[in-house]
């Protein structure tokens, strides 16, 4: 019986570019010719049973995660993006939503990437006045913006990062450890010296003596992490190099940042490989001080971790991360998930983000429900860096991960929180919540009323108009 023609070509192509490949690369492993891998990625020819027998074999893949090509939610992604307002008038049916996310996950990926970018600069809108120059002019080369913006176009993902990561990872296990593996293949001793020789360094690499010096004030997910970057650093330049020229940013400050940020990608992936935290995730139901004694790892650096898991094929709950101060500042947001942010803060402040302080190093679970009815569950937390000598100064943080409700049932934290939504908004120029007694600002394009003889409850009083 003639085997059944399937095509895959976009699948096998992102596949062969997740993993590093050349067509030539791919083809030696497969046993057929490089110019049979380009026809069947342009699908001029299929893809039969034996070749997907030499696929699994080859790369150890699920076998029917790949034949679905895209990850489980990319439709989902997709179907979600084409509900904008901007695009209300426009009809798509599920099956050709379904065969966009399928059949061409490129396209799909480049449509998400296109609204991610869409989505900033209209919550850019909302606070337009704080991205002004005192001379009323409109600053730009944003380089934190730049890289924020890097990271969300990939979900915060890096596949070939990871994959190198999860290598190294194993080479470090069978060298004996992170200060081991230092010695062995780097020549270089790990030392630990007090906050005044370090002079305001927490880790310093001396090459003249061949020192890692790292301040002894650190605890031991502390210690590990900066012995992990400084690895990226040493063994990761032509794949860190890579990625950063992908963001195309503008100035030198942006590419330092991407530098540093992806670095830091590399080593939570070293001491947090793809997957055996993946399935360590699931075995805890998302317990993130479970993962963290599990790891060897801080409540924050495991909760960061968590907005990482997309690989294709591999994906697990998609988060939004954020990072905040006692005065709201944002100093670090990550977002894998669905859940918008205006791009310069001014959360709402009915959010327990915000309110974690009265509780300090307590799990504060909530139901959140945006304007447009789209519900999301919020876990947040305090967290604390610096310290650990007397008198040390120390600063302290609130963290929360958020995501889509319907996937909160895979979390631990869901079960003891039965309480109703909370309405919150994105930012209070973007919400149009009249009743909102938190308000700090009226929403853009409303018209206020007067209150000459009514005053609301509210802060301001809204025409319907």
């Amino acid at each position: 019986m003639a085997e059944k023609a399937t095509y895959l070509g976009p699948r096998i192509r992102r596949l062969r570019r997740d993993m590093g490949l050349t067509q030539a690369d791919m083809a030696a492993d497969l046993e057929i010719s490089p110019s049979y891998i380009a026809l069947m990625e342009r699908n001029q020819r299929p893809v039969t049973a034996e070749i997907l027998l030499r696929l699994a074999k080859a790369y150890k893949i699920d076998f029917s995660t790949f034949h679905e090509g895209a990850g489980p939610d990319t439709a989902a992604r997709v179907q979600a993006v084409l509900r904008d307002p901007l695009l209300a008038d426009i009809e798509f049916g599920a099956l050709e939503v379904a065969d966009i996310a399928h059949s061409f996950p490129g396209f799909a990926e480049a449509l998400l990437r296109l609204h991610t970018a869409y989505k900033e600069e209209q919550f850019a809108l909302a606070d337009r006045r704080q991205d002004l120059d005192q001379d009323g002019t409109s600053s730009t080369g944003d380089p934190v913006a730049a890289i924020r913006s890097f990271l969300a176009a990939r979900r915060n993902c890096f596949p070939l990062l990871d994959a190198a990561s999860e290598r190294l990872a194993a080479r470090i296990a069978e060298g004996g450890g992170l200060v081991a593996y230092l010695r062995q293949h780097h020549a270089l001793r790990v030392r630990r010296m007090p906050p005044d020789v370090m002079a305001g360094s927490v880790r310093r690499l001396d090459w003249h003596r061949k020192d890692l010096l790292l301040d002894e004030t650190l605890d031991a997910a502390a210690e590990n992490f900066q012995m992990a970057q400084q690895l990226a650093y040493l063994e990761f330049v032509e794949q860190i190099d890579t990625a950063v020229e992908e963001g195309k940013f503008e100035s030198d400050n942006a590419r330092r940042l991407a530098h540093r940020s992806l670095a830091a990608y590399c080593a939570a992936a070293v001491l947090m490989p793809y997957a055996a935290f993946a399935k360590a995730v699931e075995t805890t139901r998302y317990d993130i001080e479970r993962l963290a004694r599990q790891f060897g790892t801080s409540f924050e650096q495991t909760a960061h971790r968590l907005t990482t898991l997309q690989k294709p094929g591999q994906e697990r709950v998609p988060f939004f991360f954020i990072r905040v101060d006692t005065a709201g500042n944002v100093s670090k947001r990550l977002n894998s998930g669905t859940f918008p942010f205006a791009r310069h803060g001014g959360g709402c402040p009915l959010w327990t983000v915000h309110q974690v302080f009265k509780t300090p190093g307590q799990v504060i679970t909530q139901w959140l429900e945006l304007p447009d009815g789209q519900r999301y569950f919020s876990i947040a937390r305090t967290v604390r860096s610096g310290g650990g000598a007397f008198a040390a100064p120390t600063v302290e943080r609130a963290i929360a991960l958020v995501c889509e409700a319907d996937r909160a049932d895979r979390l631990v934290y869901a079960r003891a929180n039965t309480q109703a939504p909370t309405p919150i908004g994105i930012a209070c120029r973007i919400c149009h919540r009249v009743a909102c007694t938190a308000r700090s600002e009226p929403p853009i394009g409303r018209q206020l009323l007067p209150d000459n003889y009514r005053r609301t409850e509210a802060p301001f009083g809204f025409s319907d108009a």
